[in-house]
């Protein structure tokens, strides 16, 4: 299974701990697939999260040089 947007990818990680957390047995023969599926979709979350913390942080840098900017232009 292969997510291709966050909130699919966050929706199989919310399945997976909580199929495990109801688990009253572990069962080995689903571990791995869960592992697996878990890893892939832990990977879209993270470079996700990894594209918005950069977006926000080119959007701050330029709104800080946009307000530096007009101080300056402003003069004392």
């Amino acid at each position: 299974m292969t997510q291709k947007t966050f909130k699919e990818a966050y929706g199989t990680l919310q399945q997976h701990a909580q199929a495990l957390r109801d688990q009253q047995e572990p069962n080995i023969d689903d571990l791995l697939s869960i592992v697996t599926e878990s890893v892939a979709a832990y990977k879209v979350c993270q470079s996700r999260i990894d594209a918005v913390e950069k977006a926000l942080e080119k959007a701050l840098s330029s709104a800080r040089r946009d307000d530096s900017d007009r101080d300056t232009a402003e003069g004392p």
